[in-house]
């Protein structure tokens, strides 16, 4: 396992992390013995991060992660997100007294006295631009709650505005073969402001595993049904904002990547692996078997400037036009 800097957090966390989305639900059924065994074999094979949030599973992901990493403050970094628990459009769900009571309720969760890094998770851009959230995480920082924040956006713009706040350690962003824009301004600006790059949705909600057929059916409780359209939640966060028919047609075309590679999904990875100015990647998984899949990608050949050239403009060429909402 290679370890990054996370901007200047100073953290050297596992360049291949995971997101716990999957085992805290909206994803379909979930078991929590073999979540619990999942995370344990992350953290045996190196992993040291974990993402996760207030609203995966009303605080479940959070939960199994305290149980698991008990004892381990001093090993294993968490990060967690805040906001979308409360009317993300009111702003007393932004307020010290509001915001302390999010995190009192995930560090009571997590099962420790201080959280690594709390992120805002993905709040609408009038909320950033207010400023005053910002205050708070200073306070909570200054109180010995939180040792660093971050924000988790779903557009370069809002990234690009966070930057302008130099106490912010960390911006969390959508970053995939299919959403390549953030390397384009984003990731070089946090870059040279030491700013961590956390990369989710690696592989565009299973899209760049290349299992899907057009007909495939998700489960009812599964994002990647109820928000197939952003119904529930910004479309983007789901294959990537891809219409899903589309994104199947678009993976297909991109199969060849698996070659040398073992499977397409450690070759998605890799490829997000070899990107300069991302900090850690963090693949969403439900069992031992995806865990073990997810860090294959650590391994597998690394791509040659002519397939790195192949893949940019499959983007430009085929899957920019195709992507809604903003990003």
């Amino acid at each position: 396992m290679k370890y990054n800097r996370l901007g200047k957090t100073g953290y050297e966390i596992s360049e291949l992390s995971f997101g716990t989305w999957g085992i805290g639900g909206d994803w379909g059924k979930t078991d929590d013995r073999e979540s619990i065994r999942a995370l344990e074999l992350a953290i045996d094979r190196g992993v040291n991060f974990f993402d996760t949030a207030d609203v995966y599973g009303g605080g479940h992901a959070e939960a199994l992660l305290g149980k698991v990493t008990k004892g381990k403050a001093d090993q294993i970094y968490i990060a967690s997100k805040f906001c979308r628990a409360g009317d993300l459009h009111d702003p007393d769900n932004y307020s010290e007294k509001t915001v302390t009571q999010y995190l009192e309720n995930t560090l009571k969760r997590i099962q420790r006295d201080t959280l690594d890094l709390y992120q805002i998770h993905c709040p609408p851009f009038e909320v950033l631009k207010d400023g005053r959230v910002f205050d708070v995480l200073d306070k909570l920082k200054a109180q010995g709650k939180i040792r660093h924040y971050g924000v988790s956006v779903e557009t370069v713009e809002e990234g690009l505005f966070c930057l302008n706040n130099d106490n912010i350690s960390t911006l969390q962003v959508i970053l995939n073969m299919m959403r390549q824009k953030p390397l384009e301004t984003l990731i070089p600006e946090a870059l040279s402001k030491d700013v961590g790059i956390i990369a989710r949705v690696p592989l565009a909600s299973g899209l760049l595993t290349g299992k899907f057929t057009v007909d495939h059916q998700f489960e009812a409780d599964d994002h990647r049904n109820f928000n197939k359209d952003g119904d529930a939640f910004n479309v983007g966060e789901t294959f990537g904002g891809i219409e899903f028919a589309k994104g199947v047609e678009l993976s297909n075309q991109l199969k060849w990547i698996a070659e040398d590679r073992d499977t397409m999904a450690k070759a998605a990875l890799k490829w997000l692996l070899e990107q300069r100015g991302v900090s850690t990647v963090i693949p969403g998984f439900k069992n031992r078997e995806q865990v073990e899949e997810n860090l294959g990608a650590i391994d597998v050949r690394s791509f040659s400037e002519d397939e790195l050239e192949q893949i940019s403009d499959f983007y430009n060429e085929n899957v920019h036009e195709n992507i809604r909402g903003a990003y």
